[in-house]
């Protein structure tokens, strides 16, 4: 009752922090412009394809026979939603499913020639984003924002794994569930085409190229 209260008299005299500067709203509105900067430049420039679907090629590009269960939890997605999405790419010829060499149970993902030039194409969006964010600031600051928020990220991922773990010994019983850790994406920061693409895959750096560009279709 007296935490309700105290919850209660902040709001009254104007304690908590303005909305938009809040660091939760910060996070989620730099995420959803971020996301609209790039819909809108893929669409300018004729590509085919949405923020999700960017995101989950440049995860095999970098990580070509990556199982589709692990690009499933690193989206934080259901199964059948990543089905739906490989089956709209594969139509478009930009990824490709194959057997696991030793375990039948396992689907691999790997990139068609089509999506080289596609993923080029990614990489020079999430550049141009990233420029247009860090407008006006120094190396030092842009450097210093990143290495804060990784620091943000291990914290939480930290709190998440210890109540994952606390969640387990108390239902010992309950059948077993993705743990939390960071998957290698997101461990290496490529959470979303601005994140995972920058920093890990640029353009023109580290594709690995296999067969001839195709031109994407047009639309």
């Amino acid at each position: 009752m007296a935490r309700n209260h105290v919850a209660t008299e902040l709001v009254k005299t104007s304690a908590l922090p303005a909305a938009d500067h809040s660091f939760g709203f910060l996070v989620h509105d730099v995420s959803r412009l971020v996301k609209r900067r790039f819909e809108r430049a893929a669409r300018h420039t004729g590509l085919p394809i949405t923020r999700r679907q960017a995101a989950v090629l440049l995860y095999i590009a970098r990580k070509e026979g990556v199982s589709q269960t692990e690009v499933a939890n690193w989206l934080d997605i259901e199964p059948i939603a990543l089905v739906r999405m490989l089956d709209k790419l594969h139509e478009e010829g930009f990824v490709e499913r194959r057997a696991h060499p030793t375990d039948r149970r396992i689907r691999t993902l790997w990139l068609m020639a089509a999506a080289r030039s596609v993923v080029e194409r990614i990489l020079e969006i999430n550049l141009a984003i990233r420029e247009e964010a860090f407008a006006g600031l120094s190396n030092a600051t842009r450097d210093s924002l990143v290495a804060a928020l990784s620091s943000i990220k291990d914290n939480l991922m930290l709190q998440e794994e210890g109540a994952h773990e606390r969640s387990a010994a108390a239902a010992p019983e309950s059948p077993p569930t993705c743990s939390p850790t960071a998957s290698p994406a997101e461990a290496s920061g490529a959470d979303d085409p601005m994140a995972g693409g920058i920093g890990v895959l640029r353009p023109g750096v580290g594709i690995p190229r296999t067969g001839s560009n195709t031109p994407l279709r047009p639309r």
